[in-house]
């Protein structure tokens, strides 16, 4: 699949936090990418790097401090009325992280998966609203029985699953899932995230899918965009990235992926990442570069050079 036609193109977007003070916290730091109509764009970094305050800046759960986000050309945040926001609530949901925490435990599932169809009047009666529920639990992979239920009375992959199926109750076109998998046993991830890829082939969705675990990204992700202190320092095809990584920092995260062969663990170098080997001078210029088609390194024009003489 060679997706070409712009989803969502984020433009120098900025995220501070308690700007202009002494604490200022720049989360996300002048980024820039695109993401494309049926892909599933893979966004990586460690705990802290600003992956998922992007996330929430694009989805404007977060107001932008600067850039601009536009989705299918429109800008997300825009001054709108309420009925434009409503209507791009609707094409744009959110999987959060804890399944624990983001279902209300004081309403049933019935409630919560059609709190969306509700809100935008996507049932005109009682019966069809009971008929939409019941197909989103099947269609991820429960039954109509778990309607009547509580939240505490699931496990975290169910939760999970809820979760989903409210995101898909106003079918949305592009989904962005913050760290979906972080929360679940081992054993369950692996089904969140082939649940996750069957409904994107069933219904071209879009995703946004934030993670810390390389190897599931990997997976599941046509691109990957690594992040580093608000920064995107690397952004490529899912295979070349970890073929051809460039950037020291996404070197270093794919050395530290564990392999289930203890001879070659017992071997295994890990690189570590010293941003110190980055000693750019106050005027010089650093930005996203293509290097190899479609690859794009956070680099200067000499680091350009030296990568380019030793990747092409």
């Amino acid at each position: 699949m060679k997706p070409t036609e712009k989803l969502l193109q984020i433009k120098h977007l900025k995220q501070y936090f308690n700007e202009g003070k002494a604490n200022e916290v720049r989360a996300v730091d002048d980024v820039s990418f695109d993401i494309y109509k049926g892909e599933t764009l893979g966004l990586v970094g460690e705990s802290g790097c600003g992956k998922s305050t992007t996330g929430r800046t694009i989805i404007r759960l977060y107001d932008a401090t600067d850039g601009e986000v536009l989705y299918d050309g429109i800008s997300v945040h825009s001054k709108k009325s309420k009925k434009e926001l409503k209507d791009l609530n609707r094409k744009m949901q959110m999987i959060f992280q804890d399944p624990y925490a983001s279902l209300n435990p004081r309403m049933k599932v019935m409630d919560i998966i059609a709190e969306g169809i509700d809100i935008h009047g996507l049932a005109k009666n009682d019966k069809e609203r009971k008929k939409r529920v019941y197909d989103l639990l099947e269609t991820v992979g429960l039954n109509k029985e778990h309607a009547n239920r509580y939240p505490h009375e699931f496990s975290g992959g169910q939760r999970q699953r809820i979760g989903i199926a409210r995101a898909l109750a106003v079918e949305p076109e592009f989904i962005i899932a913050d760290e979906p998998i972080s929360a679940l046993d081992v054993s369950i991830q692996a089904q969140v995230v082939n649940l996750l890829k069957e409904l994107q082939e069933e219904k071209g969705l879009t995703y946004l899918f934030i993670a810390h675990d390389l190897s599931m990204v990997k997976y599941i992700s046509d691109r990957i965009g690594v992040m580093y202190f608000g920064k995107l320092v690397e952004l490529a095809p899912a295979e070349d990235l970890y073929t051809h990584a460039m950037h020291p920092y996404t070197q270093s995260l794919l050395s530290a992926i564990p392999f289930p062969d203890p001879n070659y663990e017992r071997t295994r170098v890990r690189k570590i990442y010293d941003p110190k080997v980055h000693n750019y001078q106050p005027d010089e210029e650093v930005k996203m570069h293509e290097v190899r088609p479609n690859h794009f390194v956070y680099c200067s024009e000499k680091e350009l050079e030296a990568l380019k003489a030793e990747h092409l």
